[in-house]
């Protein structure tokens, strides 16, 4: 039987190198994969990059109301071995269940990435989703500034951090640019003040 995974960490853990290491996998093998990842991801905007400076072309990227079951339908000439999901935190819950539904109903295996929770330390709808559902559950690690496994994701904007904001924030926030920092509980503790939402 396929299965659903999902496959999480901090940001900067490596979840694009990983989802565009396991195409290259099937590929190698000679077998057809789809790439996908939702429209809110504007970063790269068509592609997957990785950090690493590998990037990859998707095959379709999923709008917030799309049917994602229709959409590999309509890809999936010749047949699929596998659909690869980057920046599953941003899908819906009805998307995630739609991946299930694809796993099982389709047999075809797919491989969700994603971060678990947003820079206030809550869970992401898709991430939460796909940590009930997913079949199997693996954590890629990272480290924080002081060496320990990063958990949470910090958001800076004109290199300070901040607490406060829209949940999803890519590039752009007003005038600033956005970056985020993969911390341990302690750093992201120190830099919140306590603070945890």
């Amino acid at each position: 039987m396929a299965k659903l995974y999902f496959r999480y960490g901090a940001m900067n853990s490596g979840k694009s190198t990983a989802l565009l290491q396991a195409a290259y996998n099937y590929e190698e093998r000679g077998q057809h994969v789809l790439l996908a990842k939702p429209t809110v991801d504007t970063k790269g905007a068509e592609k997957i990059s990785s950090r690493l400076g590998v990037e990859r072309m998707v095959d379709f990227l999923i709008g917030p109301d799309d049917d994602v079951r229709e959409l590999v339908a309509a890809h999936a000439h010749p047949a699929v071995a596998c659909l690869l999901v980057d920046e599953a935190q941003f899908l819906s819950p009805a998307q995630v269940e739609d991946l299930l539904r694809i796993a099982v109903g389709e047999r075809i295996p797919v491989l969700a990435y994603g971060i678990r929770s947003d820079f206030q330390t809550r869970a992401f709808p898709g991430s939460a989703r796909l940590l009930e559902l997913a079949h199997s559950l693996e954590e890629l690690k990272t480290i924080c500034r002081c060496g320990r496994k990063a958990i949470f994701n910090a958001r800076l904007v004109g290199g300070r951090f901040v607490f406060d904001g829209d949940q999803v924030a890519i590039d752009e926030l007003s005038t600033e640019r956005v970056t985020y920092e993969s911390m341990c509980a302690e750093c992201y503790l120190r830099e919140s003040d306590g603070r945890l939402s």
